[in-house]
């Protein structure tokens, strides 16, 4: 573990109430997450799994965002990108590994279900679904149960530009700025709904459509960790002290494919995914840790060693695992199904 030198004192993640060693540990979640999604893409491509929607560009917001809350006791709504908030609230390696090769063992869905659409019961991340944005009304029953059992949590929810023109998630603010309800709801704008740019699916700001519910809506540099763990801090405060949502809108950058399935350079320019791959802020953020004389490239070394190794066990793992019987197609599908299948 890297020392606490005299650059670190007066530096910007201790003035928000993070100590060096968590600052570190939100690099290694974002270059865990980032070298997991490279990782399933390589699988793909050699046919050793069919699907992979990618987050690559999107796994700083997603990690700061995660540090910024209650990983104890807070709900967790991600959207199909967000491997990098999973990884920070105890998903491992290995059950990410066993939802892409949709083996028995997956937590997720005990292989049932796409890659991506996370659910953990113990981690409190609810079952999310192939419809975009339906996880936004679920957020807002889960917090509206907080609010009326008087227990002190929040509710936080993802989900892409594109979704936020769908009507769950109007509905959803309404109801949550009606009932001022402990719900965050982070928006992390990639800027492309599959191929459609954000000029033709926007007419404003998304984090402007919080106004018309009656609560805060900020919009924020997805690719600065700490200005987006600032804001999503200051949201759960406000939660938490009954003053309502706050919706998010982290601006970032999809460097990858929508999935594996999509050419994005059918829609777009290799010039223009270079040009935002100088704006990624992971890199970014680790030259801040550089700068606060908490991390060196020795150290950095060592971690890209160590992560190497436990995706390769994942992987090998994984790979191996026994896929689902026939017969667990049943279970989970009538209200008197006693069957537990691969499900946790």
């Amino acid at each position: 573990m890297a020392g606490i030198s005299s650059a670190s004192k007066n530096a910007r993640h201790l003035e928000l109430g993070l100590s060096d060693e968590q600052a570190i540990d939100m690099y290694t979640n974002m270059v865990k997450a980032r070298r997991f999604d490279e990782r399933v893409l390589l699988l793909q491509r050699a046919g050793k799994i069919n699907f992979h929607v990618s987050g690559i560009g999107q796994e700083v917001a997603q990690v700061a965002a995660a540090f910024a809350l209650n990983r104890e006791d807070d709900y967790f709504l991600p959207y199909y990108r967000d491997y990098g908030f999973v990884l920070s609230v105890g998903m491992t390696l290995r059950e990410l590994l066993l939802s892409v090769f949709a083996k028995a063992e997956d937590p997720n869905s005990g292989g049932r279900q796409m890659p991506g659409h996370f659910g953990h019961k113990k981690l409190r991340i609810v079952t999310g679904s192939s419809p975009v944005t339906t996880q936004v009304p679920h957020a807002v029953g889960i917090a509206l149960a907080a609010k009326m059992k008087k227990k002190p949590l929040v509710s936080f929810v993802t989900f892409g530009e594109g979704s936020s023109n769908q009507g769950d998630f109007h509905e959803g603010c309404n109801f949550a700025g009606v009932h001022k309800l402990p719900v965050i709801l982070m928006c992390e704008n990639n800027q492309y709904a599959i191929s459609v740019p954000v000029h033709k699916q926007l007419g404003g700001r998304v984090a402007d459509r919080a106004i018309g519910y009656g609560f805060p809506g900020i919009r924020v540099d997805g690719n600065d960790a700490l200005e987006v763990y600032r804001v999503v801090k200051e949201a759960r405060d406000r939660a938490i002290a009954g003053e309502g949502p706050t919706l998010i809108e982290a601006m970032m950058y999809r460097l990858s494919p929508h999935s594996t399935s999509d050419n994005d350079l059918a829609y777009r320019t290799k010039e223009e995914v270079d040009e935002h791959r100088e704006k990624d802020g992971l890199p970014h953020f680790k030259q801040y840790l550089i700068d606060c004389g908490i991390w060196n490239d020795e150290l950095d070394a060592d971690l890209q060693t160590r992560i190497r190794k436990e995706l390769d066990e994942a992987t090998e793992y994984a790979d191996k695992a026994a896929f689902p019987t026939p017969e667990s197609t049943l279970h989970h599908v009538y209200a008197n199904d006693d069957q537990q299948g691969g499900l946790r």
